[in-house]
């Protein structure tokens, strides 16, 4: 039998799929701020699985990919299980093209949150006892920010085993060991007991097809594992990277890539100049070992000691 599956105090039975408004607060004009909460239900018990975008307001990579999942309806085909997906966790930042919550402060640093705290804190109570409490994993859509551009790469903490499994059914491009960030998400939620994986493609502002596409077949593919739909597209072999760094500004000038996220880089190749703006200097950005670019800065203007490029390095056993 399955489960009672309640948000917000609205139970969804088995085989129902209901759209639940939850409200969050209200902007200075008086306009409400309300959180739509997609949830499908299978008549048959299985496992309830988060799919959400939009923490980061500006990360709008992840919240289509959750938008074109729901379009399809492949939720409403679900063999067993529950699929909660949150397009857009938070409104705020979403409305001003922003990382942030009015208030300047990231939400995803303030869980578990609070119900009488700043606007961040309650976004993240909200998320916390209304949301997480009902899942038993989930997979967190991002981008890069700040200029940055992601490769496609699935994010998972080394010390959780579900996540570990996700992460590899997910088989994303770049598959990363990446620690608990406190007070986030994904950590408050294996606090609880729950997995949470964090899938990175593309940059803030921006629509980039080749991560929006791998986002939702890594998604396919976790669904299908769990016998939660019929099929999905394989994928070639992940480049897995179990550390990684950045590699930084040497000076402050101009910004010229020579190479791009999702290569593979040997010690000292040439990544990237800095210039003047006047012709004077050229200072050359070396790998200072192999691995794989990660990522990179899209920003043409550095400063010194600027992250520049996102590093994963392939360790053997």
């Amino acid at each position: 039998m399955a489960k009672q599956l309640s948000v917000d105090g609205q139970v969804v039975k088995a085989g129902e799929k209901k759209i639940i408004v939850l409200n969050i607060s209200r902007l200075v004009s008086g306009t409400e701020i309300d959180l739509p909460i997609f949830v499908y239900r299978s008549k048959k018990p299985g496992p309830t699985v988060l799919l959400s975008g939009g923490l980061h307001g500006d990360e709008i990579d992840g919240i289509e990919i959750i938008r074109r999942m729901i379009k399809s309806k492949m939720f409403e085909k679900l063999k067993c299980g529950s699929v909660i997906a949150i397009p857009v966790m938070n409104i705020y930042g979403f409305l001003n093209f922003s990382r942030e919550v009015p208030d300047g402060k990231d939400v995803n640093r303030f869980f578990p949150g609070s119900k009488t705290g700043s606007l961040a804190s309650r976004v993240a109570y909200n998320l916390t006892n209304k949301v997480l409490k009902e899942i038993d994993f989930g997979i967190d859509f991002h981008t890069g920010g700040a200029n940055r551009y992601n490769y496609p790469q699935c994010r998972f903490a080394p010390n959780d085993k579900r996540a570990a499994e996700i992460a590899a059914v997910f088989n994303a491009p770049i598959t990363l060991e990446s620690k608990l960030i406190d007070r986030s998400l994904r950590k408050e939620a294996y606090k609880m007991g729950k997995s949470i994986v964090v899938y990175e493609g593309g940059e803030s502002m921006r629509f980039d097809e080749l991560s929006i596409k791998n986002g939702i077949e890594g998604a396919k593919r976790v669904l299908k594992h769990f016998g939660m739909i019929e099929t999905a597209k394989a994928s070639s072999e992940s480049v897995y990277c179990q550390e990684s760094t950045w590699i930084r500004a040497k000076r402050s000038g101009l910004f010229q890539a020579e190479i791009s996220s999702g290569e593979k880089v040997k010690k000292d190749d040439v990544l990237a100049r800095i210039t003047d703006p006047f012709g004077k200097s050229d200072v050359k950005i070396k790998a200072p070992e192999d691995g794989i670019i990660v990522g990179h800065s899209n920003a043409p203007l550095v400063n010194q000691g600027d992250a520049l490029f996102h590093l994963g390095m392939v360790r053997e056993d």
